[in-house]
């Protein structure tokens, strides 16, 4: 007698945070679907509650190790928003640079580090050779730039964040210190060496796309709407206008971030703890969308630096003014890597980025506030209200992997239908689903919140001995 069969493929390796895939089978062996769990439980949003305002910029850094200049950027602008306030411009540009650094650490330690393996050695190689290590065997020289580029972001984030990991310069108002003209000046020279080895990192990534030229339009190739800032029609990453567009490039809206909750809506289903997004005029899961380097590819006409510019032209003459095949979300990062770089030395080149006037004084309020950046995996919102003593009595966090939550599930099932047949698979098999995951650039831990009430259970011990039980 035939069965239904569920194959497993847990953990899921290379990416951030944890997550299992099970594919369903039907008597035949074919497969029915697949779904992304993401069962790791965070509570951010819960756990804000009655803290005070200003602490949110440093509180929601915690959230990840990977992208916390996303998380810190955007309290911070929520904050700005609750407060009525107009940073100075040269805070700006300082939040700006240090988003830029975060741009370029995060985008060279996902090529090198977690996508190139699978491209180098091929999605069918051991997987004892198949990761970073392998690749520092096979180019010592790359691998060296590479880490070296990561270094570089991670330096950089640190003169203006003041901390390399969990920044804590970006304050209600603007940045609580200036940047020193002797940072400007390191800076700048790291920025210049930025966009040399960003622009080796693309060329080395283009040439190494050309060899799977035929898979990528049959690898998880589906269509969605895609969404993103975009500032006059160019690329934007700290501030701008949301673009949505629909499945076939058109304009669909455009709209305030700040006013998100008209548009955006969110969806739970009870196998994640990441929510599912969606565009509120057409429901769920019609309105499901994209979002990061793909996305704003697609919703952006131009980019501001020439170098990305001319990448972004090329991208679109090979593969379409509005392409939807998910493995180029490896290319379209790689052009924010060279943008971000060539960004990075633009700010740094402005002689007045060291101007002392940083913030502008804040009062206690009793408010709303909202905040949205691109974090390098997409569109991140923040939102809080505070009562008259600044205490935060509500706070809403779509964190930009959310995002692309419905989007996966449909891209790992596309690619198991395509390769899963009569119930038969190998381990290379497997590994081109957490491909179609990998492609995303998913980080996990940002992503995840409690969907109705946990069940918890909290127990005082005194030593070994249990006095008392609570249970929820």
């Amino acid at each position: 007698m035939k069965m239904n069969k569920t194959i497993n493929i847990e953990p899921i390796s290379r990416l951030e945070g944890h997550a299992k895939v099970s594919v369903n089978l039907n008597e035949n062996g074919d497969v029915v679907d697949a779904k992304l769990h993401v069962l790791e439980f965070r509570g951010f949003e819960k756990f804000m509650e009655g803290r005070m305002i200003w602490e949110a910029p440093r509180i929601t850094t915690q959230i990840c190790g990977i992208c916390p200049v996303s998380h810190h950027l955007a309290a911070a602008k929520a904050c700005d928003d609750l407060f009525g306030v107009e940073i100075p411009e040269t805070g700006m540009k300082l939040r700006e640079l240090m988003q830029m650094s975060q741009y370029i650490h995060s985008h060279s330690l996902h090529f090198f580090a977690l996508a190139a393996p699978d491209f180098v050695f091929g999605p069918d190689a051991d997987p004892a050779v198949r990761n970073l290590l392998g690749v520092i065997d096979a180019n010592p020289e790359l691998a060296k730039k590479a880490i070296t580029l990561r270094k570089m972001g991670q330096t950089m984030i640190e003169r203006v964040g003041g901390k390399a990991i969990h920044p804590v310069t970006a304050i209600p108002g603007g940045m609580s210190k200036p940047l020193s003209k002797e940072d400007r000046e390191q800076m700048l020279k790291d920025a210049k060496t930025a966009v040399e080895l960003s622009t080796l990192a693309l060329d080395v990534g283009k040439e190494i796309f050309e060899k799977y030229r035929d898979l990528i339009p049959k690898f998880a190739a589906i269509k969605t709407k895609h969404m993103g800032l975009t500032n006059k029609g160019a690329l934007e990453l700290y501030d701008g206008m949301l673009k949505i567009n629909d499945i076939n490039g058109g304009n669909l809206i455009e709209f305030d971030p700040r006013n998100y909750l008209e548009h955006i809506a969110e969806h739970v289903n009870d196998w994640s703890y990441m929510k599912f997004p969606y565009y509120r005029q057409m429901g769920y899961p019609d309105g499901i969308f994209r979002v990061g380097p793909l996305s704003r590819m697609n919703v952006a006409d131009r980019i501001s630096t020439d170098l990305a510019n001319t990448e972004m032209k090329e991208f679109k003459r090979a593969f379409g003014a509005f392409p939807q095949y998910t493995l180029l979300y490896h290319h379209a990062r790689l052009i924010e890597l060279l943008y971000a770089s060539e960004r990075a030395f633009e700010l740094l080149s402005d002689e007045s980025i060291t101007d002392e006037r940083v913030r502008v004084p804040v009062e206690r309020v009793e408010g709303e506030g909202v905040g949205v950046i691109e974090a390098p995996r997409g569109t991140l919102f923040h939102h809080y209200k505070t009562d008259s003593s600044g205490k935060i009595t509500m706070a809403n966090l779509i964190v930009a992997t959310a995002g692309n939550n419905h989007a996966m599930n449909l891209s790992i099932a596309d690619v198991a239908k395509g390769f899963i047949k009569n119930g038969k698979f190998t381990e290379g098999i497997l590994n081109r689903v957490e491909m179609a995951l990998r492609a995303y650039d998913p980080c996990l831990s940002c992503a995840t919140h409690a969907m109705g009430q946990m069940p918890l259970e909290l127990e005082l011990r005194m030593q070994e001995c249990v006095l008392d039980t609570v249970r929820r």
